[in-house]
C-alpha cells in the first residue's frame, strides 16, 4: 500500500510576503520537526512506490471482424491438402460459401451492457481495465463499467463489484482507433481468478474492436445498463471479447510479465472452452505451481487466430501488431513466439496471390526483426518452433519444407535468448509431419488440451529465473 506524505503543519501566521522559496530560505521558516516530517513522508512514499509497479494480468489482442479468407482450392483425392481451407482461423471447409460463417455474427450493442469474463494469471491490490476502439470506424460512447469477482456464468459476487471511471468521470467516449485506461480500484484479486467485466454501450456502434476467439463465454443483455446486476439471466452469449483488450494489477516490482505472442494455436483453439486449457492457460497454472525463484510471472495470451507473420488475415500482422500487443504492455520482460505456420500454408492455396508467397528466409528475417525490436527495448524472446501440420487443410510438401527449414534456424542459430521445441512434444514420433493421434482432435493442426498441457510443460521456467542474463541475438551470428 502506498503510504502518502504526512501533513505539512506550517507556522501561524505565515510570514508575509511569503520568503523565497529556495531550499536554504524554506528551512529558515518551516520548523525543523516539520521538514523532518516532509523528507520523511516523501521518502516513504516513494519508496512504496518504488516497490510496487503495474503489470498486464490479462489481455487479449484487438482485431476487427472484417475477415476476408483467401479462396480455396478444390479437394484433390488421396491429398493430404484434405478437403478444408482456413482451419487454423476456424474457417470451415471447401464448401464454406454454403455453411454458417467461422464467427458468429456481430451482435447488437446499442444502449445494452456486455459482461465479459476473464482469467488472472498474477493476483493484486488493485486493478484497471483498459478498452480498446482500435478498430473502431467512429467514436465509441462507454456509459458506464464495472469490475468485480466472477461467481460462475453471468453472476458476480456482488460485494466486490465496482464502478470503474476514467479520469474521474463515469462514462468516456473513446475516439476512433483509440484506447482508454480506467483509473485504479482497489480490488484485491487472487492469482488465476475470474473477473467480470462490464460495459455498457450509451449509444449507437457497430464494427466493434473484438477478439474473435475467446473461449470464454461473454453476456450480452437486453436494453439497458446492468453492469452491477448480480447476473443477466436472460443474455444472450457469445465467445468473443469486445472492446476489451487488458485488465492490470499492482504487484510487487519482482514481477514481470511474459508474453504469449502467436496465431490460433496460442489463441487456444481446440481446448475446451470455460476451462482455461489453451497452452498459455496451462503455462500460467504451471508459473502458480511452480514460481521461479525470487520472483513472480504473470503471462498474457497475445495469440489471434489465423494470424500470420508477414501479411493481414485474421487481425494486423505479426511485425505490424507487435508494438502494441506486446512491447507495450506493462511489466514486460519476456516474449514467447510461434509464429508462421499461418504464412506458409495460406501462401501455397492455389488462387493466393504470389505476393503473400513466403520463402524460409523471409520468415526467418521477420524472426530477426521482432528479436531485434525487443531486444531495443531490454525484452528477451523465446522462440518457439512450428508444430506439425500434414493433414491440415492447407498442407503441402512445399510448405513441410519451409517449416522444417525454419524450425532448423529456431533450433540451432543462437539467434533466441531461449527456445522451446514444440514441434518435438506434440509430433508422433512414427510419423513427425502428423501431430500425435492423442494429442490430435480433428484438424491436424490445433492441439486439444492435452496436447496444449504438454507444451505448457515443455517450456523450462528455471530460464526465468536469470533476470540479468544477456541479451543472445545481439551477440549471435
Amino acid at each position: 500500500m502506498s503510504l502518502s506524505p504526512l501533513p505539512l503543519p506550517l507556522p501561524s501566521p505565515l510570514p508575509s510576503p511569503l520568503p523565497s522559496t529556495s531550499p536554504r530560505s524554506f528551512e529558515r521558516w518551516l520548523p525543523p520537526a516539520a521538514l523532518f516530517l516532509v523528507i520523511f513522508g516523501w521518502h516513504a512514499a516513494y519508496g512504496a512506490s518504488a516497490q510496487t509497479h503495474w503489470v498486464a494480468t490479462w489481455a487479449a489482442a484487438p482485431q476487427t471482424s472484417h475477415i476476408v479468407f483467401p479462396r480455396a482450392p478444390a479437394p484433390r483425392a488421396g491429398s493430404n491438402a484434405g478437403n478444408a481451407t482456413a482451419s487454423n482461423a476456424n474457417a470451415g471447409n471447401a464448401n464454406a460459401a454454403n455453411r454458417a460463417p467461422a464467427f458468429a455474427s456481430t451482435p447488437n450493442f446499442d444502449h445494452r451492457t456486455v459482461r465479459m469474463i476473464v482469467r488472472t494469471s498474477v493476483g493484486g491490490s488493485r486493478v484497471r481495465v483498459q478498452l480498446s476502439n482500435a478498430f473502431g470506424a467512429a467514436a465509441l460512447p462507454i456509459g458506464a463499467a464495472h469490475i468485480a469477482l466472477s461467481s460462475g456464468g453471468s453472476a458476480i459476487v456482488t460485494a466486490s463489484d465496482h464502478a470503474l471511471t476514467f479520469s474521474g468521470e463515469s462514462s468516456v467516449l473513446i475516439p476512433a482507433g483509440a484506447e482508454v485506461l480506467s483509473d485504479p480500484v482497489d480490488l484485491r484479486v487472487a492469482p488465476l481468478a475470474h473477473l467480470a467485466i462490464s460495459v455498457y454501450v450509451a449509444g449507437q456502434t457497430r464494427d466493434p474492436t473484438e477478439h474473435l476467439t475467446a473461449l470464454h463465454t461473454t453476456y450480452i443483455s437486453g436494453t439497458g445498463d446492468f453492469t452491477g446486476a448480480a447476473s443477466l439471466p436472460d443474455a444472450s452469449t457469445r465467445q468473443s471479447w469486445y472492446w476489451l483488450s487488458g485488465v492490470d494489477v499492482l504487484v510487487p516490482s519482482s514481477t514481470g510479465l511474459i508474453v504469449a505472442f502467436g496465431d490460433s494455436i496460442t489463441d487456444g483453439v481446440n481446448s475446451t472452452p470455460d476451462t482455461d486449457r489453451s497452452w498459455v492457460g496451462q503455462f500460467a497454472q504451471r508459473l502458480v505451481d511452480a514460481p521461479a525463484r525470487g520472483r513472480s510471472w504473470a503471462v498474457i495470451d497475445e495469440g489471434i487466430s489465423g494470424n500470420r507473420l508477414l501479411n493481414d488475415f485474421v487481425g494486423t500482422a505479426a511485425l505490424a501488431r507487435l508494438d502494441r500487443d506486446a512491447f507495450s504492455q506493462p511489466g514486460v520482460k519476456w516474449l514467447i513466439v510461434l509464429e508462421g505456420i499461418n504464412d506458409i500454408g495460406f501462401s501455397r492455396l492455389p488462387g493466393v496471390q504470389a505476393a503473400h508467397a513466403v520463402t524460409a528466409q523471409e520468415l526467418i528475417a521477420a524472426q530477426r526483426q521482432i528479436i531485434e525490436r525487443a531486444h531495443l527495448r531490454g525484452i528477451r524472446v523465446m522462440g518457439a518452433t512450428l508444430t506439425p501440420f500434414d493433414g491440415a487443410t492447407y498442407y503441402s510438401d512445399g510448405g513441410e519444407a519451409v517449416r522444417e527449414a525454419v524450425n532448423q534456424w529456431i533450433r540451432t542459430s543462437h539467434a533466441f535468448d531461449a527456445v522451446v521445441d514444440f514441434d518435438a512434444v506434440v509430433r508422433d514420433p512414427q510419423n513427425p509431419q502428423y501431430i500425435r493421434a492423442s494429442f490430435n482432435n480433428t484438424d491436424h493442426l490445433h492441439p486439444n488440451d492435452a496436447g496444449y498441457e504438454a507444451m505448457a510443460d515443455a517450456i523450462d521456467t528455471a530460464i526465468f529465473d536469470s533476470p540479468g542474463a544477456s541479451l543472445a541475438a545481439r551477440t549471435s551470428p
